[in-house]
């Protein structure tokens, strides 16, 4: 079928075969793939998870086609596969499971008999000739979830058993034979990886008085990830000292830190470490900076049409200030960064200054605060007035100082570019004016306030419908003329997602500076007079951009309910 792939997307023998044996048209087969490839799922694993396909007639039929050994993994006892020759990367990454060995010979488990390249790299890694025996997709990945979850219990099962004679009075103790230890080492390897490929964005070691636990937060939300042993927990957290080049000795005062790694040999993913005392050990918290995650488009961010339009229009001027508000996590370094690199071109000159540098960026000059040698955003700002700068990032705006540059910095000609921690667009004016900045410049100065926060997304796979009362409707604002027509969905869970949600996306309320606007900050106009005006300008608050993404199917009602709980 030549005319079903997109423009970059090229369909496979299998994947011609896959959708001629369905009978699947031209103009289906296309609207598959391009939602198969939004959702990062093969073809093969969307059709069959939207049952459009059966997985056993699939696989039944391209053993046939392709001439390869078909079995059925339910009448495998998994606890005897050989997992120790592969690991988990090679395994998620492919999409495969070691059965059998037989001699020098490793046969394997795949769903896409088309999926050639795996053998060459189990080939290298095993140093073994990989045979493939076709098997069920939904099994497969079954399979593997049940595999790894049991890696993992094993690993914390010889934690326990290694150190199950440990003195608990001694825990507190760190010697170099403890961090050097196999089973730790390992341990935190594995942890390191799985927060990874669980997409998660931190990962949370805290020890209480009678227990030791690890979390990842996922989508926003944090959830157990292990309870190693309370002994060993000082052994884990010293192993990621010396990881972060920290000090292991030190257990009084907070520590910051570093940590590169390489996921699948590929790219590398920094981990920014933060190690505070409390009460009855040292709490230890990564965050994950990965690249990979950080490469969204203007389309990606989730601006309705027209405040992408205003975003553009704003980024695009020669002068001025933008700001971006939101609590800590709300996703505002994402867009300064998104609007960065659509800036970075060679005639232009950008500087940013951070605490710290989370994003690094090719062409661009970033400083990274550093308070013990005296450079602050005031000073690296004052520095780069010097420099000849046409856009400037400021990381955050934290006081009258740094606030004060900022703002002439965007009068005398610079674009400039920073955060505030506000919960919305009118209080953001305020807060400047409380910082000491003289109306006048506030008016002059700023082109734009764009609050945000970020929601989780519906899983595509599960979401189902649900029906409300037309009371509820009402109160969260919804109006009875849409009603009719209204379809609203709710979480439900399945193997693709967490809870029913997969995926975040921002909702913003972008407020650019009107002349009434300007007019009313220098006449003091307090936040409640800023907002009843914006809301006369027609600008959309941060729960009725939530609301547009209920009315699309993207997220829940709920969701909105939590992200956004009063009036915004």
């Amino acid at each position: 079928m030549p005319n079903a792939a997109t423009e970059d997307y090229q369909l496979t023998g299998f994947e011609h075969f896959l959708l001629a044996s369905q009978q699947i048209n031209d103009i289906a087969a296309h609207k598959y793939i391009v939602a198969a490839t939004k959702m990062q799922l093969t073809l093969l694993h969307y059709l069959i998870v939207n049952h459009l396909a059966d997985a056993q007639d699939v696989a039944s039929k391209a053993a046939i086609e392709y001439g390869l050994p078909f079995i059925d993994l339910n009448a495998l006892d998994l606890k005897q596969l050989p997992l120790y020759l592969l690991n988990e990367k090679l395994i998620r990454k492919h999409n495969t499971l070691p059965l059998f060995l037989r001699g020098n010979t490793l046969y394997i488990a795949l769903s896409d008999p088309a999926a050639v390249s795996v053998l060459d790299e189990i080939k290298f890694h095993s140093q073994l000739h990989p045979e493939v025996i076709l098997v069920e997709q939904n099994k497969l990945a079954k399979a593997i979830d049940m595999c790894m979850e049991a890696s993992d219990k094993e690993s914390i099962q010889l934690l326990e058993k290694e150190h199950d004679n440990v003195d608990t009075t001694e825990a507190h103790e760190d010697t170099s034979d403890d961090i050097d230890d196999t089973p730790i080492v390992s341990f935190v390897n594995k942890t390191l990886t799985d927060a990874i490929n669980k997409g998660a964005s931190d990962i949370h070691l805290e020890p209480y008085e009678k227990y030791f636990r690890i979390r990842f937060r996922t989508d926003g939300m944090l959830y157990q990830y292990a309870r190693p042993p309370l002994s060993i927990s000082n052994r884990i957290i010293s192993r990621i000292k010396v990881m972060a080049k920290m000090n292991i000795s030190e257990h009084r005062v907070p520590q910051d830190g570093r940590i590169k790694v390489s996921l699948n040999n590929i790219y590398p993913i920094d981990f920014r470490v933060s190690c505070c005392p409390t009460l009855f050990g040292e709490k230890m918290v990564l965050r994950i900076l990965d690249p990979n995650k950080t490469e969204i488009s203007i389309k990606d961010l989730g601006f309705e049409p027209e405040q992408e339009q205003v975003f553009m229009e704003a980024i695009n001027k020669p002068y001025g200030m933008i700001l971006v508000t939101g609590p800590t996590g709300s996703g505002k370094t994402i867009t300064l960064y998104t609007a960065l690199k659509l800036l970075n071109h060679i005639e232009r000159n950008i500087c940013t200054v951070e605490d710290p540098v989370e994003i690094t960026v090719e062409g661009i000059n970033q400083v990274h605060v550093n308070l013990k040698t005296g450079l602050t955003f005031a000073t690296a700002l004052r520095s780069f007035l010097r420099q000849d700068p046409d856009v400037i990032m400021v990381g955050e705006i934290r006081d009258f100082e740094t606030a004060d540059i900022a703002v002439k910095a965007a009068q005398t000609g610079h674009l400039v570019l920073s955060t505030l921690h506000t919960n919305d667009a009118p209080q953001t004016l305020n807060r400047l004016l409380q910082m000491g900045i003289e109306p006048y410049n506030v008016a002059s100065a700023i082109l734009l306030i764009m609050a945000q926060r970020l929601v989780r997304c519906l899983c595509p796979l599960c979401k189902k419908l649900i029906q409300l009362p037309e009371a509820t409707l009402l109160t969260f604002g919804f109006t009875k003329a849409e009603m009719q027509d209204l379809k609203l969905f709710g979480p439900v869970g399945c193997d693709n997602c967490k809870s029913g949600y997969k995926g975040r996306v921002g909702i913003f309320q972008l407020m650019p500076l009107s002349d009434n606007m300007r007019n009313l900050i220098l006449d003091n106009g307090n936040a409640e007079q800023i907002s009843a005006l914006a809301d006369l300008e027609g600008i959309h608050t941060l729960r009725t951009s939530g609301l547009n993404k209920v009315r699309l199917g993207i997220t829940s009602l709920e969701e909105i309910d939590r992200i956004t709980k009063e009036k915004s």
